[in-house]
């Protein structure tokens, strides 16, 4: 189901047309606000050109980082995973003994 939401964002005004719910469409508005404010608190820069496209950038970063956290794996949950499947296997062995006497 399409909806319509109306961005009135740094002097620039247009209406988008997207697939998603409304509620989730100002939600990721509302997030959208918020990052440009903090551009432009952190970086002092008021030409709206430049404080779209480094809130821009700085969302990708921030994305990034997050993908690349969340895929890395550590020793330990290595470490982890590795016993869990080896009390696995010999609970597995206890059980087939146990069933075949």
């Amino acid at each position: 189901m399409a909806n319509e939401l109306r961005l009135d964002i740094l002097g620039t005004s247009f209406s988008i047309t997207a697939d998603a719910d409304k509620a989730y469409l100002d939600e990721v508005l509302a997030k959208y606000r918020a990052a440009i404010k903090n551009t432009q608190k952190i970086s002092g820069i008021s030409e709206p050109i430049n404080v779209a496209v480094l809130t821009g950038f700085l969302l990708c970063d921030e994305l990034n980082k997050m993908e690349k956290s969340e895929s890395k794996v550590s020793d330990e949950d290595l470490e982890v995973e590795q016993r869990t499947l080896n009390v696995i296997a010999t609970l597995e062995q206890a059980l087939k003994k146990y069933t075949d006497e």
